[in-house]
Parts: C-alpha cells; structure tokens; sequence
C-alpha cells in the first residue's frame, strides 16, 4: 500500500507538470515566493535522494543542488530546464524503488543524521509520502495560475 500511494504521488507530480513549457514550469506563485513547479521537482529530487540513498542506502551523497545542505536551494529553478530537473527526479526516483523493494523489510532502521535518530524504511516511505502529498497540494495552485487547470 505504501508503494502504491507513493507511485500514485509520483506520477500525481509528473502530471501537473504535463504539456508546459520550460518557462511555464519556471512561473512563481507570487512574489517574494520562488516557488514553481519546476522548483517542486527539483526538490522532490532531493527528497528522494537524502531519504533513499542517503538514510536508508547509507551512499555518502550531498544534494544535487546544494553544496552547503541547503534544502531551499532547489526550489530556485530560475535557470533549470525541464529536461535537467525530471532527469535528476527521475533517476532519484528510480534509486529510491531499487532500495525499498531490495529491503526485506520495512522495518530496516538507518540512523538519520539531521533527526538525530534511528528511523524505519516505513517511516522514510511514510515521510517521503507526506512530503509528496504537501507538495502535490502546491502543485495544484501553481499548475492552475499557469493554465487554469485543475483536478486530478
């Protein structure tokens, strides 16, 4: 059920980027927000990577878009592309699926450096799910200021 809800959430974020152009998926919500769908992807990039392969696959990675740990940093997509951004997505996404379908349990703990604390395979999926549904949420407000779309 977790695989499923969070592939459901993964694709939910795909399709509200679906049909736009690099610099539609560039638009802000408002100012001084940077946000953008774009930024939204690039994020959930970092997401996947610092959960999946950082926590969890225990890799000895930084972010993709920050040298200093900054979480923030790839929320500005004023110079990405939509080609930069779903590749780096896509190819975290896809490490993320081998880890947890490689795991035997979901009940694996990894230390979390940032939390300070032991946390699951479930709960990482738990987490990254919850981030997905937060960001889906934006996702919708911002895909209907670009072209009025809206829904599912």
């Amino acid at each position: 059920m977790l695989r499923a809800f969070l592939d459901y959430h993964r694709a939910t974020l795909a399709m509200k980027c679906d049909g736009l152009s690099d610099e539609e998926l560039r638009s802000r919500s408002m100012p001084p927000s940077s946000l953008s769908l774009l930024g939204l992807v690039r994020h959930m990039a970092e997401v996947e990577r610092i959960w999946f392969r950082v926590t969890i696959g225990g890799e000895d990675l930084g972010r993709v878009w920050s040298d200093d740990g900054d979480f923030q940093a790839a929320y500005d997509a004023s110079g990405s592309t939509r080609a930069e951004a779903f590749t780096a997505w896509r190819t975290e996404v896809e490490h993320a699926r081998r880890i947890e379908r490689g795991t035997e349990s979901l009940d694996l703990t990894r230390y979390q450096a940032r939390w300070g604390e032991d946390v699951s395979l479930r709960m990482v999926m738990l987490h990254v799910l919850l981030e997905y549904g937060r960001h889906n949420g934006h996702a919708d407000f911002l895909r209907e200021g670009v072209d009025g779309s809206v829904g599912a």
